[in-house]
């Protein structure tokens, strides 16, 4: 199946690790030219130059009010045109309500919420037709993830706003989703497995309660963000598509 990415440009921001550098890698892979962004300007550029010339680092932090600008610009300047962008941040401090200070719901709002929020505004206003803004979330929008209480509180609300976009967006044909990984197989889920003190454990109960029994591969999550960053993907707006192999069991 062709997915039509050949020499669409999109914006993948946490992309020197994680699920951000495994979708960027697929859309590479399948043709399309990417910007890739993270907070440390030499592994965005080291991680632009592993997905070869169809790619260019910026080092930015979604948490800085001109990063938005910033990357749309380069994308005009080294590829012409923008198509889309998938927004995706490293996760929260982990806590509990208790424990979680003000400077740490502070830091991400500023980052995971309000910095998602400013790079979809910029970039919408640059899409015409065919246009798409994607956001990597977490299965915590549905259902609350013992132990992660700032990303509880943040999440839901991010897509709240991304649904509120696609209706907002929807009559210039661009369109808005969101994409809810659970246990997928990155560093960021193996640190959170070790804070039980038994990360074999930890695992073994979490794919217990998998139906497909096991952790996702980062490069099953990039193929699915590539399919809904596609044109393939053209009718759907809207939509928070779990990719979590079952685990979510609600409908």
């Amino acid at each position: 199946m062709d997915l039509g990415l050949k020499d669409r440009v999109y914006i993948v921001t946490g992309a020197t690790r994680g699920l951000g550098l495994a979708a960027a890698r697929e859309l590479a892979a399948d043709g399309a030219k990417v910007v890739l962004s993270g907070r440390d300007p030499e592994r965005a550029a080291a991680a632009a130059a592993d997905l070869g010339g169809n790619a260019v680092g910026v080092g930015a932090d979604n948490a800085d009010p001109q990063s938005a600008a910033r990357l749309v610009a380069a994308a005009k300047e080294h590829f012409g045109r923008l198509d889309g962008i998938l927004i995706s941040v490293g996760g929260p401090a982990p806590g509990t309500a208790a424990d979680n200070t003000d400077e740490q719901w502070t830091a991400a709002f500023e980052s995971v919420f309000l910095g998602a929020v400013r790079l979809a505004r910029t970039a919408a206003a640059e899409l015409g037709e065919g246009g798409v803004i994607a956001f990597v979330l977490s299965g915590s929008v549905h259902e609350p993830i013992p132990g992660l209480t700032i990303s509880n509180g943040l999440r839901p609300g991010l897509a709240g706003f991304a649904k509120s976009l696609s209706v907002e967006l929807g009559p210039k044909g661009v369109r808005v989703v969101g994409l809810l990984p659970a246990r997928i197989d990155t560093d960021r889920v193996r640190e959170l497995d070790a804070l039980s003190g038994d990360a074999a454990a930890a695992r073994a109960a979490n794919e217990a309660r998998i139906p497909l029994g096991r952790y996702g591969a980062p490069e099953e999550f990039g193929r699915t963000a590539a399919f809904m960053l596609s044109p393939a993907a053209s009718y759907l707006t809207g939509v928070m598509l779990p990719v979590d192999g079952g685990f979510r069991h609600g409908f």
